[in-house]
């Protein structure tokens, strides 16, 4: 097989139909909407109206809270650390900061910070500062004859109390 022989399977590639495009193709004029009413014009939402019914996304259940300030913490795994020092990417000698851990391509961006979780194995003895840990990746580093600080994260001053 040469390049200019590679084609897709047979009906792999389907054209999208082009709507309103003058009455040879079938679906010109009115697009498939069939003549005047709600359902023709543009903008129409039918699947969540019931006519006046309560919608069933309003008599379902809700359920949990979603806190609208909440962290995000970027995710990293010790076998993921080791990884790149093993290939290189991040001097062991030297603290892993979190600045250190974006600049390696570890990830991409550091969010509200980082917390490192303990799946994979860590060999290298490390210093690791970052935001948050799990206790086994602690636990792990230090097995290894590192330390991994995790950084506290500076309280908020308590509003005024004055009543």
């Amino acid at each position: 097989m040469k390049l200019h022989e590679l084609r897709d399977n047979d009906g792999a590639a389907k054209k999208k139909k082009r709507v309103g495009r003058g009455p040879g193709s079938g679906v010109g004029k009115t697009a498939g909407r069939g003549i005047k009413g709600q359902k023709s014009r543009s903008g129409v939402a039918l699947g969540g109206y019931e006519g006046g019914q309560m919608p069933l996304y309003m008599r379902l259940p809700k359920r949990g809270f979603n806190k609208p300030n909440r962290k995000e913490y970027a995710v990293v795994n010790l076998g993921l650390i080791q990884k790149f020092i093993d290939e290189g990417k991040i001097d062991a000698a030297q603290p892993i900061t979190e600045a250190v851990l974006v600049s390696s391509g570890v990830l991409r961006r550091s969010r509200d910070g980082i917390r490192v979780l303990a799946k994979g194995a860590i060999t290298s003895k490390v210093t690791i500062e970052v935001t948050g840990a799990s206790s086994g990746a602690v636990a792990a580093v230090e097995a290894a004859g590192g330390s991994l600080k995790v950084a506290q994260a500076a309280e908020a001053a308590p509003a005024d109390t004055a009543a």
